[in-house]
């Protein structure tokens, strides 16, 4: 079990003694502490300037995992901050795309966020002789001063994203009223005696006493500017490089080499804002007599880095990794007159649906790496997409068995829950080394599931023609990956077509998987498998014509009738599902629907199937059975919809056998 440490845990005098005997409070006891950081305005007007200077804070961020390490930093920041922030990030187009939704849809009160693509940054640094792990993006820090404007800001603070924050950045970022007229460069000591060494094969850089580490960096932009940065660091850099060879340590090499030549531009900033966690650190020394402000996880090993005290700092990462992010979204103080006051909202009883039309959840992108292998029939090439909720999580596993193409997954969990999901992941042996699965975390909010929100974010950020709409529940046969590839080559327009494929199911949880149709016949004669839903909901699937497809032998078309909702391969760029459909009911059939209602074809595959494999009931079905408001709210959404098509495509639908059929099922 994860222990955290408590938000008014006194950090000062710590020793390896006294770190074992602090006590711990289990994570629901930590977020019952969360103090109240709503302001009144009533402070004096210094105070409540300092609070609403916007501070201004560099990344750089380019890859999968330095994505999840910023979510996490970020939480860790925003627990404690009390001002307004603006971002500055350096990214690769992957990054930018995760982080411009994570921000989007994490809706932080007073926070900003501008992006610099990379590609037009490395030109600048591509020449510098490197040997750091990070590669390049170790010496994007450099080009800071470059490219963030005056007229935005003459300050800014620069971060590693390996850190955890244990303070307010407002603290750090008031050092800059410390530099005197000629400092430009606020930078905490090294924390280790790498530029100290004398004998070994290692040569480093040349620095001044132990050097300092560029993790947290304080830059002075106007200063900077006014001295051609550019130019300082790279003329510097060029010369040390002709005897030391290449930088180990990326930028933060070069702004040693720097610093020791123009010791006029160094301001020393305190240890404990840079509290170093590699194997061979010394920051006890620092940690045993200050209160520690920031953690940082300098070594390749991030987290698992081995250290005498790394346990107690870790329960410190944990709490801020299983936090609940949402809890950030509150104001924090009022800095605008507009922000002082609210209309009260009207009382809604179905405010949980109509919340799914305007709404944001909280969306971290591609979590892990995804890298799709491109082969020759590229153009047929197909997307399994599905959502599901941590529950649902062992049925990955059992998907990719049945499954070798692409795979867009998006789950709907916690922040305690997307940390367990990341962890089964990455020691599945089934997972651990499937590339070409794109996985998406919605961080749950709200009462009920928002099933079509999930399935759309699933779809938009698939990198294939085609997708096959498919829930996480189903199995498909051996094989069918293969299948829907061969007949999406036979068709030569699938602009408005939909390729069924028919669902099957059994009830039993331990039973024979068919290899084939034949098997499947067969098991289906013995009624040991049965179509999907026959025996409590055949509108759903009946016009797939199973008696037909039981002999066919070629794809054949049907006809769309109500509350149809079945399985489909159809082009990526697909209308997507809509929103205002959670939890359980019509969220499928809506979207079946709208693809009717713009006269799509649908064609049933004679040689595809997939099965249902049995699990229990999910709370929304619970909540359908036994809460008649939620019928309610479900009926006035669906007339609604309806209402809607007409207007949209002139298409009016007779839908009223809906409300009774779907009340069937038990």
């Amino acid at each position: 079990m994860n222990f955290v440490i408590p938000y008014n845990s006194v950090y000062k005098d710590l020793n390896s003694n006294k770190l074992r005997s602090i006590k711990t409070e289990p994570p629901s006891a930590f977020e019952q502490k969360i103090p109240n950081l709503v302001k009144e305005p009533n402070d004096n007007g210094n105070k409540l300037q300092d609070k609403c200077e916007v501070i201004h804070i560099g990344f750089v961020c380019s890859g999968f995992k330095s994505n999840l390490y910023l979510h996490t930093l970020l939480k860790s920041l925003f627990f404690y901050r009390i001002s307004p922030v603006h971002f500055h990030i350096i990214v690769n187009k992957v990054s930018e795309r995760v982080l411009k939704t994570l921000f989007e849809t994490w809706n932080l009160p007073q926070s900003n966020t501008t992006f610099y693509d990379i590609n037009d940054l490395v030109q600048d640094v591509r020449w510098v002789p490197n040997s750091h792990y990070s590669g390049i993006f170790g010496l994007l820090k450099l080009v800071f001063p470059k490219i963030v404007p005056l007229n935005v800001t003459k300050k800014i603070v620069v971060l590693d994203t390996d850190l955890t924050f244990l303070s307010d950045i407002q603290e750090l970022w008031k050092i800059f009223d410390k530099f005197n007229s000629k400092q430009a460069v606020g930078i905490v000591e090294n924390q280790s005696d790498y530029y100290v060494k004398k004998n070994g094969k290692i040569k480093p850089w040349p620095a001044s006493g132990r050097g300092f580490n560029s993790g947290v960096l304080l830059y002075h932009l106007e200063r900077l500017k006014r001295l051609d940065w550019p130019g300082l660091w790279s003329s510097v850099a060029k010369k040390v490089a002709l005897i030391y060879g290449s930088t180990r340590l990326g930028d933060q090499d070069i702004i040693n080499a720097v610093l020791l030549q123009h010791t006029e531009l160094l301001y020393q900033v305190p240890c404990y804002w840079n509290t170093q966690l590699s194997d061979h650190a010394l920051s006890y020394s620092c940690y045993n007599k200050f209160r520690v402000k920031i953690v940082h996880w300098n070594s390749p090993k991030k987290v698992n880095v081995v250290n005498i005290d790394g346990d107690y700092f870790r329960s410190l990462y944990t709490t801020f990794l299983e936090f609940n992010g949402n809890l950030l979204r509150r104001q924090l103080h009022f800095c605008d007159d507009h922000d002082r006051y609210y209309e009260e909202p009207e009382f809604d009883v179905c405010s949980e649906f109509h919340r799914a039309k305007t709404g944001q959840w909280r969306t971290l992108l591609f979590f892990r790496e995804y890298q799709r292998q491109l082969d020759d029939n590229e153009r047929n090439d197909v997307t399994f997409v599905a959502q599901l909720s941590y529950d649902r999580l062992q049925m990955v596993e059992e998907l990719v068995k049945y499954w070798q193409g692409p795979i867009s997954l998006t789950f709907y969990v916690t922040d305690p829950e997307f940390q367990q999901c990341y962890n089964f992941i990455e020691n599945s042996e089934l997972l651990q080394d499937r590339h070409n699965i794109a996985y998406h975390a919605v961080f749950k909010d709200g009462e009920y599931h928002p099933i079509n929100i999930l399935r759309n974010i699933g779809l938009r950020n698939v990198d294939t023609p085609y997708v096959f709409l498919a829930d996480i529940d189903f199995l498909p046969m051996r094989g069918l990956y293969s299948v829907l590839r061969s007949h999406l080559a036979a068709i030569r327009n699938m602009k408005t077509k939909a390729l069924i494929v028919p669902a099957f199911e059994s009830q039993r949880y331990r039973s024979r998987f068919p290899k084939n149709k034949v098997q499947l016949v067969g098991m289906w004669e013995k009624k040991s498998v049965f179509p999907f839903r026959s025996d409590v909901w055949v509108a759903g699937h009946a016009p797939t014509n199973y008696t037909r497809w039981r002999t066919a032998s070629a794809p054949y078309t049907v006809k769309w009738e109500p509350d149809f909702e079945p399985y489909v391969v159809v082009r990526s760029d697909v209308t997507e599902y809509d929103s205002r459909f959670m939890g359980f009911g019509w969220n499928k059939v809506s979207h079946i629907m709208e693809l009717e209602a713009q006269g799509y074809e649908w064609i049933v595959l004679p040689n595809a199937f997939i099965i249902h494999k049995p699990h229990a009931p999910s709370y929304d079905i619970a909540k359908f059975r036994t809460s008649s408001i939620y019928r309610m709210c479900l009926q006035n959404l669906k007339e609604e919809f309806i209402h809607d098509l007409d207007r949209k495509y002139g298409r009016l639908f007779d839908n009223k056998n809906t409300s009774s059929s779907i009340l069937e099922i038990k």
